[in-house]
C-alpha cells in the first residue's frame, strides 16, 4: 500500500511540475497583453512603446511600475501600475493613467479579489464608481471617502474597498510626481 501511494505521490509531482512548465510562459504573455491592454485604456494615444520605457518610481518601501505614453516624442501620459494590500479581499492591482499635469485620465483594474456584488464594483465593469476620478487631479481633489474628509462617494456597504481603493490610486499620484526613480 506504502509502494503504490508513493507511486501515485511521484506521477502526480512529476505531472504537476510538467504542466506547471508548459503552462508558465502562456500566462506571463496573457498578463503583460493584459498590463499593455490597461495601458491603452487609461491614457491618450500614443505611438512609442511604454514597456521599452518602463521605470521604477519608489513610493515608501515599494516601487511601482510607471510607462510614459509618448506622441512624436512628447509625454502625452502615464501609466503607473500600483496596488493596495488593504483591500476587503486582501491585495488589489489597477493602472492609473495620468495626464502630463497630474490630472487622471482613467483607470482600469487589472486585479483584485474583492467581494462579488460590493467591493467588485471597484471595476468599471460593475459600476461607475472609478469614474468619478476622471479628470480630477488629486493635487485639489481629496483621495479619501466622505465618510473621512474627502471627495470620493463610497461603494455602498463597501467602505473598505472604497478605502483601498483611494489608497492605491494615491500610491500612483505620489509616484508621478514625487519621480524618485530606483
Amino acid at each position: 500500500m506504502v509502494l503504490t501511494l508513493l507511486i501515485i505521490t511521484l506521477v502526480a509531482s512529476v505531472a504537476l511540475g510538467y504542466v506547471y512548465q508548459f503552462t508558465k510562459v502562456p500566462i506571463e504573455l496573457a498578463q503583460i497583453t493584459k498590463v499593455n491592454n490597461a495601458i491603452r485604456a487609461v491614457v491618450p494615444a500614443f505611438d512609442n512603446d511604454p514597456n521599452a520605457e518602463v521605470y521604477k518610481a519608489v513610493v515608501g518601501t515599494d516601487s511601482l511600475n510607471v510607462y510614459p505614453a509618448k506622441k512624436g516624442g512628447v509625454v502625452v501620459g502615464l501609466a503607473v501600475e500600483t496596488f493596495t494590500e488593504k483591500g476587503y479581499g486582501g491585495r488589489f492591482e489597477l493602472i492609473v493613467g495620468f495626464l502630463p499635469d497630474g490630472t487622471i485620465n482613467d483607470i482600469a483594474v487589472i486585479s483584485h479579489h474583492e467581494t462579488p456584488g460590493l467591493g467588485d464594483k471597484i471595476d468599471k465593469r460593475k459600476s461607475n464608481f472609478s469614474l468619478q476620478f476622471k479628470g480630477k487631479n488629486p493635487k485639489d481633489f481629496k483621495m479619501m471617502v466622505k465618510k473621512d474628509g474627502g471627495d470620493v462617494d463610497a461603494i455602498t456597504a463597501s467602505t473598505i474597498s472604497s478605502r483601498a481603493f483611494c489608497d492605491a490610486v494615491t500610491r500612483a499620484y505620489e509616484a508621478v510626481m514625487k519621480g524618485n526613480v530606483k
